[in-house]
């Protein structure tokens, strides 16, 4: 797992394939991954992994606005409604091997 705090919100390595990895923006409702890193302003991150987005935990996206935007997120037992723009920066893997 990989924890990228990005000062400038921009790039970043991650530690497995980027093929392997999904954005959080893309998945769909109700299936179930596992967050692998935040490439996020640290304020952001720091404000994000006290909700619970933390790496290593399960994350399931549910229900969405009209519009789409913005969309609620289960994680650690909450529900955390989060803009398209942060949840593209947010990438996960897939539970399934």
């Amino acid at each position: 797992m990989q924890l990228s705090f990005n000062k400038d919100a921009a790039g970043g390595s991650a530690t497995r394939p980027e093929a392997a990895l999904r954005r959080l923006a893309e998945l769909p409702s109700g299936e179930q991954a596992i967050l692998e890193k935040l490439e996020l302003p640290e304020d952001d991150a720091r404000r994000l992994m006290e909700l619970g987005f933390l790496p290593g935990h399960a994350v399931t996206p549910a229900m969405a606005a009209p519009g789409g935007d913005p969309r609620v997120f289960r994680v650690d037992g909450s529900e955390i409604a989060l803009r398209r723009e942060t949840a593209s920066r947010v990438f996960v893997r897939s539970t399934l091997p």
